[in-house]
């Protein structure tokens, strides 16, 4: 074979594995994540903490909508946020049947098209995972909401175990890859302060599955005074970081 046409061949496979990886996140990826966030296990976390919200509400990684029933009569309206547009589409049709007006916005968690203090309550669930630069996201996040505004979240993230963290760690690089960019291993806790946050109420600790997928942090928070939150020892000394 020609050196050119070796070249040629070698120049072609990477072409091919991107326009593969491009076709799997477009049409597999949207049905793999919508058949795992239907597991039963994270049901009860979402009917204990999505209907506390009320007004006007911002969902940040709406996905395919399976809150969407969840939320309470006390929802005005919903802004409901997703970068995929695949996604949004299962969503549509499950937002036909609420009670109440819903906004879809096809845009990433740090582009929010929205005003500053503009909504009542935002709520995220299994989410801050994914987003690639999850502090601007939270930023943005406070930036919308009303000084007096909650952010509701269930999210799940690094394990205090080290042995379960070391794993996270271990598996992330891979898992982040087939799974549209999911991290095991974020310090959710951490992040909430870095982006402007304060916990008004902070419940750790696993649920049925795999360690390394399966610790919880859910819970509330309200933007901090000057824009950053106490840390978690802090937080623990006043009562409101719970750890199952």
């Amino acid at each position: 074979m020609e050196p050119w046409a070796k070249r040629c061949t070698h120049e072609r496979v990477p072409h091919f594995r991107r326009r593969l990886m491009g076709l799997y996140r477009k049409y597999l990826l949207p049905t793999l994540t919508e058949l795992a966030m239907r597991n039963r296990t994270l049901r009860p976390e979402r009917a204990r903490w999505v209907p506390l919200a009320s007004g006007v509400v911002l969902e940040v990684g709406v996905g395919s909508g399976l809150n969407l029933p969840i939320y309470s009569r006390e929802v005005r309206k919903l802004y409901a946020l997703d970068p995929s547009e695949e996604l949004l589409r299962m969503a549509r049709a499950r937002a036909a049947r609420t009670g109440f007006s819903v906004e879809f916005l096809c845009r990433p968690a740090a582009m929010i098209p929205l005003a500053d203090g503009s909504v009542d309550d935002v709520v995220t669930t299994w989410t801050l995972c994914t987003i690639s630069d999850p502090v601007a996201a939270l930023q943005e996040m406070r930036r919308v909401l009303r000084p007096e505004g909650r952010l509701i979240f269930v999210e799940h993230g690094r394990s205090p175990d080290p042995a379960v963290a070391r794993w996270q760690d271990r598996l992330t690089p891979l898992w982040r890859r087939v799974t549209g960019g999911c991290h095991l291993n974020r310090p959710i806790d951490r992040l909430l302060r870095a982006g402007g946050f304060e916990a008004s109420e902070m419940n750790r600790g696993y649920i049925a599955g795999p360690r390394v997928g399966s610790y919880l942090y859910r819970g509330m928070a309200r933007p901090a005074p000057g824009g950053c939150g106490p840390d978690t020892d802090t937080w623990a000394k006043k009562g409101i970081a719970h750890v199952e």
